[in-house]
């Protein structure tokens, strides 16, 4: 019997990432959540953009995620921005920790979404990259930009061409 794909559905990205850092690696994560902040979660609502990971104690942790509180939570109501375990296998904390330990990378948390009902956080093992790498990014960006913009408008005019005869 096949097994059917796995649902998944976006809760937050982080866009700037992918703009501030080159990208090595991605990993998937599970997250250790209280129910007011899964709640939270599931409502939509949720900012990655100052988060980061770091290892602590054998462990991986990921700070500076932001969680708004649930709205009809009661006392039992979480921290908006605390420190939340990631869930991983061993040797998938010690291989990470080992490059983690090599200069300038570090772990940046690009999305936060539920799989099959669980939460789970895609992260990428990047290095920073130096403002004039973000400027050649950008650069090359809109020359692709434009070369598309070219061959579509390339595409369309053959297209006239040949309805006009």
């Amino acid at each position: 019997m096949a097994q059917e794909p796995k649902r998944r559905s976006v809760v937050a990205s982080n866009r700037k990432a992918r703009h501030d850092y080159t990208i090595l690696d991605t990993f998937e994560a599970g997250l250790a959540l209280t129910g007011t902040e899964v709640k939270s979660l599931r409502a939509g609502r949720a900012s990655l953009l100052d988060g980061f990971a770091q290892e602590s104690g054998g462990e991986l942790w990921l700070h500076g995620m932001h969680i708004p509180e649930y709205t009809l939570g009661t006392w039992t109501n979480h921290a908006p921005r605390r420190v939340r375990k990631l869930l991983l296998h061993r040797r998938e904390i010690d291989r990470l920790v080992g490059k983690l330990r090599e200069s300038g990378l570090t772990l940046v948390p690009l999305s936060v979404y539920f799989t099959d009902g669980w939460a789970k956080v895609e992260l990428a093992l990047a290095r920073g990259k130096k403002s004039y790498d973000k400027r050649h990014d950008l650069a090359k960006r809109d020359a692709d930009r434009e070369i598309g913009r070219a061959v579509g408008r390339r595409l369309k005019g053959a297209r006239a061409d040949r309805g006009a005869r």
